[in-house]
């Protein structure tokens, strides 16, 4: 169950608030917007703003001319006397892997828009407003995590090491754990060399992975020994990935209150430093130190989100903030399909002064949906592969 609405609340929100961005931009410049739906169809429940009011419809199976059919099955109105509609009709659907914001004017892979010239279209606006229009919804996602590191930071306060070699926490799989040390322990030597500090721990045990280890540490007025191996951990640093040892632990946090003004300056770091992981991931696939069988999709974002949920509301909204700034990332590249590869194409006609033919538009797009297609599919098998191993 944690699984379903921790998937649905990270997922979700995020769709919106991305969607909600392209909303917001495009009527602040005059764009009449058709449609504006959380989730790929099957509707599932629309209200639609009209003269008067709102109209309300659900939608689910029932029978139609003999057969079931997924069909409205309940309408109504609400009524708003002297309320002028805009015809716009917002839209809650059945697969909540994404969104979108329909405007008027504005031609994509569906053909379905007609383009009159009207002032109140798409294609009416100047070059900027376009670009304003596409690139606010990666604006909400970067926003949207810069508010929530702040968030966690202003009411965590600010993390610092205790002093010493304590550990506090243990990693999954941790060969510590399994040896049998605790939280609490006192590491005081690795290996005949004395510990101090948790530099000294670390310093000790990063050039030895896979390695035999003899430790002993302190446990209230005991002192015990231990022997196991080293593990490797991947540790990124500014020329890709570096493989160093590790036994699996975490050191002691004590947190310290933290100021607002403090509390923005971090969620701005941790917002631009976000974005350095991710840069980060595609330079170690350029390179060829990660491969497609490492990505995910949202199976992985449900598995990731459903254990940070078990853990609490603070690294929740953590995974939140870095799924957040993915959104942003993937959205902004100059791929046909995307936000980017939509301003990409509003930057040729704008270099060539003429807008590209309905063909050429239309090819592009195709590419770019062969593109996504693949890149889901390769997502997607990951996921159930991970499911299964």
């Amino acid at each position: 169950m944690i699984f379903i609405w921790s998937t649905a609340l990270v997922i979700g929100i995020l769709v919106f608030v991305h969607e909600l961005g392209h909303y917001l931009a495009a009527r602040s410049v005059g764009v009449r917007v058709e449609k504006f739906s959380i989730g790929f169809p099957p509707r599932f429940f629309t209200v639609t703003s009209v003269d008067g009011g709102f109209d309300v419809t659900f939608f689910f199976f029932g029978l139609k001319n003999g057969s079931i059919k997924w069909k409205p099955i309940f309408s109504t109105h609400l009524g708003i006397p002297g309320r002028v509609g805009t015809n716009t009709e917002y839209v809650i659907a059945l697969i909540p892997l994404g969104g979108y914001v329909k405007m008027a004017g504005s031609l994509d892979e569906s053909l379905d828009s007609e383009v009159t010239g009207a002032s109140d279209e798409f294609s009416s606006k100047s070059v900027l407003q376009k670009i304003w229009i596409l690139s606010a919804g990666v604006i909400m996602n970067i926003f949207t995590a810069f508010i929530l590191f702040t968030g966690i930071t202003y009411y965590q306060g600010t993390m610092s090491t205790n002093d010493g070699s304590f550990i506090g926490e243990f990693a999954k799989d941790s060969p510590a754990q399994d040896a049998g040390l605790l939280s609490g322990d006192e590491i005081i030597m690795i290996n005949g060399q004395e510990v101090f500090s948790w530099n000294d721990l670390v310093n000790i045990l990063q050039p030895i992975p896979n390695t035999k280890v003899d430790i002993e540490v302190k446990r209230g007025d005991e002192y015990l020994d231990f022997s196991f191996d080293t593990y490797e951990i991947l540790r990124p640093t500014k020329n890709g990935i570096d493989t160093v040892g590790g036994i699996g632990i975490s050191p002691q946090y004590e947190y310290n209150p933290a100021t607002f003004g403090e509390s923005i300056k971090l969620g701005y770091l941790n917002t631009v430093g976000s974005f350095g992981l991710i840069s980060l991931t595609f330079k170690m696939l350029a390179s060829g130190q990660a491969t497609l069988k490492d990505l995910g999709g949202p199976i992985m974002i449900g598995q990731i989100a459903g254990e940070t949920a078990k853990a609490g509301w603070i690294p929740l909204f953590n995974f939140m903030a870095l799924i957040s700034i993915n959104l942003a990332f993937l959205n902004i590249l100059p791929v046909p399909g995307l936000d980017g590869g939509h301003i990409f194409i509003i930057l040729i006609e704008t270099i060539i002064r003429r807008p590209l033919s309905l063909k050429s538009r239309m090819v592009i797009q195709q590419i770019g949906m062969v593109l996504l297609l693949g890149l889901m599919f390769t997502v997607m098998f990951n996921d159930i592969g991970r499911l299964f191993n």
